[in-house]
């Protein structure tokens, strides 16, 4: 059974430019335990897919489709009642934890009234979990650290208190915003053995938003590829490191250092996104892509099952094989 269920989601802005699309019909199902990886650029629309399901929109933004969880949709449900599942049984954690952190409060106040507003526990029980919490996230000497402020933690450990304060009340689903971006390497992998873990512990589902691919392959179960507010392929994992299908997918795998291939070049994508206010007619990737035709540019591509395959999909006109053949022939070349 799925945790949540997404059908068509669109968001849109409505600015002095016009209205801005940032996402458009994205479609997607959740599991206990797997995590869902939403890749691409910036301004593609991941991180406003999962504020549209936290109902977090600036006010000039507006979400319409379905996100269902346990037969509620996210999209329409009465303030009160969305209150009871935001950060309770669905959980978020942000890019910058400085600018989620109240730095006027301990990280014990924030994170015992956390437990205080959903599970009404008694402030001394409530530190007493947090303490349990802040050592399942690895933060050392957590008994006496948590009465310390924001800025006296590390960047790493900031993190782990977002972790900390995102599990408390042990969520069925729990969603990521790039929650690696801001910190060094080993930090990072610190971070997603971390996810690992504590998902293993839970059995939590997990939404990860993220432009690395590395991190992708490090914990993901199915991936989303957007660009431009569409999906341009999805499917699983393995599906898309090994089977990449869409010249978008292909031209951000090529863009990812490998040690085995040294003498490799790495290769930028030509051009710059799309104006989110003005898209292309037809194919949002087509004015960059070294494969577009008149029809790319004129007719945007359904998102249809690659054939031959389960739960893999892509919305390119092009034939499979012939995408496939001419990036192996240019990685030759280059």
């Amino acid at each position: 059974m799925n945790l949540l269920e997404v059908t068509n989601l669109a968001v849109q802005f409505a600015t002095q430019d016009g209205t801005v699309y940032a996402v458009n019909g994205l479609s997607f199902a959740l599991g206990k335990g797997q995590t869902l990886g939403i890749v691409g650029e910036s301004g593609s629309g991941k991180s406003q897919t999962v504020l549209a399901l936290m109902r977090l929109l600036a006010r000039n933004g507006q979400a319409t489709g379905e996100a269902l969880y346990q037969g509620n949709n996210l999209l329409t449900l009465p303030a009160a009642t969305l209150n009871q599942i935001r950060g309770n049984r669905m959980a978020m954690i942000f890019q910058d934890p400085m600018t989620s952190l109240n730095p006027y409060l301990t990280v014990e106040r924030q994170m015992t009234e956390v437990l205080q507003f959903h599970k009404g526990q008694d402030r001394k029980s409530a530190l007493a979990a947090s303490v349990r919490m802040l050592d399942a996230v690895r933060i050392p000497e957590a008994a006496k650290r948590i009465d310390m402020y924001p800025h006296e933690f590390s960047g790493g450990m900031r993190q782990r208190v977002m972790i900390a304060m995102a599990l408390l009340c042990e969520p069925e689903v729990l969603i990521a915003d790039e929650p690696t971006t801001a910190l060094d390497v080993t930090v990072q992998a610190q971070m997603l053995r971390l996810l690992r873990d504590l998902q293993q512990d839970f059995g939590t589902a997990i939404v990860l938003i993220t432009h690395d691919l590395g991190v992708v392959a490090g914990l993901c179960d199915q991936v989303i590829v957007m660009y431009g507010g569409r999906v341009m392929e999805q499917g699983s994992a393995q599906q898309l490191f090994k089977t990449a299908t869409h010249p978008y997918t292909l031209g951000l795998l090529k863009a990812v250092p490998r040690m085995d291939r040294d003498d490799e070049s790495l290769l930028a994508i030509p051009g710059a996104p799309p104006n989110m206010a003005r898209l292309p007619k037809g194919c949002p990737f087509s004015e960059r892509c070294s494969f577009a035709e008149v029809r790319c540019h004129d007719t945007l591509a359904p998102l249809q099952s690659v054939p031959g395959t389960v739960g893999h999909l892509r919305a390119c006109h092009r034939d499979i094989a012939r995408v496939q053949g001419m990036q192996t022939k240019e990685s030759r070349h280059d």
